[in-house]
């Protein structure tokens, strides 16, 4: 079974839904979106937080804080801006490249080629984007490490958005109207669910990516399944893998 709510209450299972897609559901889906962090490679290997180390260290640098009083107000400015650079540049007028540079300065040989993914990402049919409000650097050095970079015809960050992140709808607007995508017929893969109400608004197929083991992952409370608008969320899954190659199974 493709789709696993292991952790969960028997509420929140049936909450979710938890149906396989039928043929019909991605028939019309000419591009394909997805996000980067937690959602092309599992939540688990946790690249993030050698990520979120780096901003709370230049918050802290930057505004001479001790690093508890940094990470505090790095996560304020997350929750409040979509993310610490918006809030940075609005509050303390930061440059967004040194920020990037410093967030992104990581080791990316946690990641290992996942053949089976890139398998199914270059069969799908149509155009493969990644969507991420990271940078291109740091989805190209995550999807080489991958071994999936090649399948994706463009990367949209948080650069080409003009530095505002997802959710805004904006963003979603720029992002569809630079790459020519009818957005009645495309598919989001995303691990936030807040990220997912645009693009189901604008006609998407969307699909929320969580943990394995869920109930006993560490996740930011707004991230947590429980916090889901269950009406921008088409189907959830904890295998992109397995999920892709059930459509691929459908559509042959």
């Amino acid at each position: 079974m493709h789709f696993h709510a292991a952790g969960l209450c028997h509420k929140m299972i049936m909450t979710l839904p938890q149906k396989l897609p039928a043929p019909a559901d991605f028939a019309h889906v000419q591009d394909w979106v997805f996000d980067l962090d937690n959602t092309l490679y599992p939540h688990h290997i946790n690249l993030f937080a050698q990520i979120d180390r780096n901003m709370t260290g230049f918050v802290a640098e930057l505004l001479q804080m001790a690093p508890d009083e940094a990470r505090a107000l790095q996560k304020r400015y997350y929750h409040e801006h979509g993310t610490t650079l918006a809030g940075l540049m609005l509050h303390h007028k930061v440059d967004p490249n040194a920020f990037l540079e410093r967030a992104h300065a990581i080791d990316y040989s946690l990641l290992k080629p996942d053949e089976g993914l890139g398998a199914a990402i270059k069969r799908l049919p149509g155009r493969k984007f990644i969507f991420t409000n990271g940078t291109v650097a740091h989805a190209e050095a995550a999807a080489r490490a991958l071994g999936i970079l090649d399948h994706f015809d463009d990367i949209f960050d948080i650069v080409a958005a003009d530095y505002v992140p997802k959710p805004a709808g904006a963003t979603y607007d720029k992002f569809a109207a630079l790459n020519r995508v009818n957005t009645k017929n495309a598919a989001m893969f995303e691990d936030l669910p807040r990220n997912l109400m645009v693009p189901k608004a604008l006609g998407m197929k969307t699909v929320l990516l969580v943990p394995r083991n869920l109930g006993t992952a560490i996740l930011e409370t707004w991230e947590r399944v429980e916090h889901i608008d269950e009406g921008s969320v088409d189907f959830v899954t904890d295998d992109l893998t397995g999920f892709l190659g059930h459509i691929l199974e459908d559509a042959a």
